[in-house]
Formats: structure tokens, sequence, C-alpha cells
């Protein structure tokens, strides 16, 4: 019913039943509606895989349709949507494999007790036949021995050949019975697919293993352990790649910080190059103004300071008035004549 229900749904729509006045307030269901079946969006579900089979898990409890699932691959949604269906889909085989690995052990666990080969007990018929054999071959021992006594030596080596006659049937009995044993351990041998957990026989004809192969339960399992270990492997994958990605930036980021280091000690050695440079440029303009002007090499210094071209114009002027003066002393002291004048006042004694 459910699947000629679905087959309807696809063909007519899922408001086939519905009348006008539903329609009216009816919304078409879309790929992204959460009573959509994601895996089923995405490739399989596993309620799909092992219908009418001893994993049989019931019908999904979501929406499968054909014509959502053409939808969703033609979205342009498409790619967002992948990694949140895979992870759904992902812990549902997950859960499936986890049950099954369970199965698989307690089943091999069942073939390794029966590879031990019981002891097969002898038949009544085989074991009368053990007993009577052997209680002759006790009297003949005992009559061997009397006969070895009584220094009969002929007659006790023909009880003794009697007695390896009886020895060697003995031993044809017990291997028959063991041949018996070991036919029916062998015909009850079976062996166990790790694939689906089944029961095998293990010398089976081939077109009945084949079979098995082919079938639901087996392929659907199959199925669901590559799905499962492909997206194991590109998570792997995706991981190490993150992780050589984050490597990568770090070991940029590192280099970055090598070259500021490295430009930040370049601006500051000529920092201190600047600086030596004007403290040496300080350490000669000192010393050439002590040296009267001139540099180290004896030539006039022309970069002196305002204070030192004071003190030159200073020593200029003290000079001119020395000449001056020199000259008026000069002249006093020339042979010229000098004519006093009388004055009626009492002329001013010198002290």
């Amino acid at each position: 019913m459910d699947a000629q229900r679905a087959l309807l749904d696809e063909l007519m729509g899922s408001a086939r039943n519905l009348t006008e006045e539903e329609k009216k307030g009816y919304r078409e269901m879309r790929w992204d509606d959460k009573e959509v079946c994601g895996p089923f969006m995405l490739k399989f579900c596993p309620h799909d895989l092992f219908v009418n089979t001893k994993s049989d898990l019931g019908p999904c409890p979501k929406v499968h349709d054909l014509k959502l699932k053409e939808s969703f691959e033609k979205s342009p949604r498409h790619d967002a949507y992948v990694p949140k269906f895979e992870a759904e889909l992902a812990q549902f085989c997950e859960k499936l494999v986890t049950n099954l690995n369970r199965k698989v052990k307690r089943g091999q666990e069942r073939v390794a007790q029966d590879d031990v080969q019981p002891t097969v007990p002898i038949t009544s018929e085989k074991s009368g036949q053990l007993l009577l054999v052997e209680e002759r071959i006790k009297k003949l021992l005992e009559q061997i021995e009397s006969l070895g006594e009584a220094g009969k030596v002929d007659e006790a080596e023909a009880l003794m050949r009697m007695v390896d006659s009886l020895n060697a049937q003995k031993t044809g009995l017990m291997a028959q019975a063991s041949d018996k044993g070991l036919a029916q351990t062998q015909e009850k041998k079976i062996a166990l697919c790790e694939i689906c957990g089944s029961f095998l026989v293990a010398n089976d004809a081939a077109e009945r293993t084949q079979s098995h192969v082919t079938g639901k339960q087996h392929v659907g399992y199959n199925m669901v352990r590559d799905f499962l270990s492909e997206y194991k492997a590109a998570k792997d994958k995706a991981r190490e790649e993150e992780r050589l990605t984050k490597e990568k930036e770090a070991e940029e980021r590192r280099k970055q910080r090598e070259r500021k280091n490295e430009e930040r000690d370049r601006g500051h050695d000529r920092h201190r190059e600047r600086e030596f440079e004007r403290e040496r440029s300080r350490e000669w303009g000192g010393r050439s103004s002590r040296d009267g002007g001139r540099g180290f090499d004896g030539r006039p210094n022309h970069n002196r300071n305002g204070r030192d071209r004071d003190r030159d114009r200073f020593r200029d002027r003290n000079g001119d008035m020395t000449r001056d003066r020199a000259r008026g002393r000069s002249r006093s002291r020339s042979p010229a004549r000098h004519v006093y004048r009388r004055s009626s006042r009492s002329p001013v004694r010198p002290y």
C-alpha cells in the first residue's frame, strides 16, 4: 500500500485527494522541508535497502519523492545542503554498522566453537564388536602367558599372531567410527559473511554463494559500509587539508613577523647611524671653534655659531681703540711748542 501510494503521489501529486476548498490552503511540499528524507535526496535511504529481508527496517517515516529529488539536484542551494544530508546519512549508517558488527562478532564466536570437532559417539553395533574383540584379545594374552611359562613357545607364537589380527580388526572398527564422525562434522560446518553477518555453508555450491553475494541484504550492507568508509575518508582528508592550511598560514605569519622585525632593526640601525653622525658633527664643530675658527685641516671654519662671530667683532673694536690711543700718545710726545696763558688767578699747585 505504501509503495502504491508513493507511486500515485509521484504521478498525480500529493494533493490528488484534496477537495478544491482544501487545495486553497494547501502548500506544495519542497525538498528542504523537515518532512522530506535528506538521505533519499542525497543518495539512498537505508529503509529502502532491506525490504523483505531479515534486516528489514520498515518504511521510512519521511517523504520519498523523486520530483523533489530532481528539484534538489537542480537547486542552486544543492551544494550548501549536501554536508547536512551527508552527516544525517552517515549517522544512520554508523548506527547500522555498529549493530551489525556486534552480530558479526557473535557469529564468529559460534563459528569458532563449531570448528572444534566434537567426539562422535560410537554406535551400539560397533561398540559391541569392539567389546568382543577386546575380550578375545584379553583371553588370548592370558593363554600366551601360561604357554610361555610352560615353555610352549610355538603355541604361544601362534596365539600371538591371532592377537595381532584382532588388534588390526579393532583399529579398523575405530577408524570407521572416526570417518563417520568427520563426515558429519564437515556436513554441519558453517561460515560467516562479514559484510552482512549471514551464515553460509562452507562447502556450498558456487551458485548459492553467488546468489548470496548478489542478494538484497548483502548488497544493502555493502552500500552502507562503502558510503561510511568514503565519508570518513573525505572527513579525514578535509581535516588534513585544514591542518596543512593552518600550518601554512602560521608559517606565513611567522615570516611576516620576521620581516617586520628586520625592518624595525634596520630602522633602528639607521637612526643610530644618524645620531652618530650628528654627534660627530657636533664634536668637530666644538673642536674647530677652539682652534681659532679653523677646522682640522687648517682651513677657516665657516660654520661657527653667532657667539664666536660676536667675540670676533668685540676683539676688532678693542684693537681699533688701542690703535687710536697709541696714535694720540705719539702726537702728544711730538716736539711742538705749547703756549701757556697766564691767568689772574694764582696758579694751581700740584699736589
